[in-house]
Formats: C-alpha cells, sequence, structure tokens
C-alpha cells in the first residue's frame, strides 16, 4: 500500500514521504474533524474500536475548537434573546 501512495505522491507532484499512517491522520483531522464530523465518527470510519485511540490520530485543531466556540456562543445568545423574551 505504502509502494502505491509514494507513486501516487510522484505522479501527483507531492514532495511528501506518504504512508497509510500519514494519509490516515490527514483523514482524520483536515478531511473529517475540521469539517465538524464527530470524533465517534471517524473513530467508526477508521475501524478503532476504543475512542482513545482515534483521539491519538486526530489531533484537534486549534481553527476547529475556535469555530466550535462561535458556534456555542451563537447558541447561548439565541437562548438569552428567547428567555428576555419570555420574561
Amino acid at each position: 500500500m505504502n509502494a502505491y501512495l509514494k507513486e501516487l505522491a510522484g505522479l501527483s507532484g507531492i514532495n511528501k514521504h506518504l504512508t497509510t499512517h500519514l494519509t490516515r491522520h490527514t483523514f482524520a483531522t483536515t478531511v473529517t474533524l475540521s469539517n465538524g464530523v464527530s470524533i465517534e465518527s471517524v473513530s467508526k470510519m477508521l475501524w478503532h474500536k476504543p475512542l482513545r485511540t482515534t483521539q491519538h490520530y486526530a489531533k484537534i485543531l486549534n481553527r476547529k475548537v475556535s469555530e466550535d466556540m462561535q458556534l456555542l456562543k451563537k447558541k447561548l445568545s439565541f437562548q438569552e434573546k428567547v428567555k428576555s423574551k419570555n420574561a
């Protein structure tokens, strides 16, 4: 599998040593988690039994944390508006 990845990297002009580990990690972080897929779903996609294994692969990106906090802020703000209307 790694030999095929090396060949694909060469054909694609990617100057990085691609391995199955690297591609799984990239998939977990940049393709799924950064686009809002839950870590539980990513764990199933990667066929991991314990969630702890996926957490090792899938470091949480600062951008994702920021986006999640902005979403939480919007939800809390909306809830405050609803409470104040009903008061």
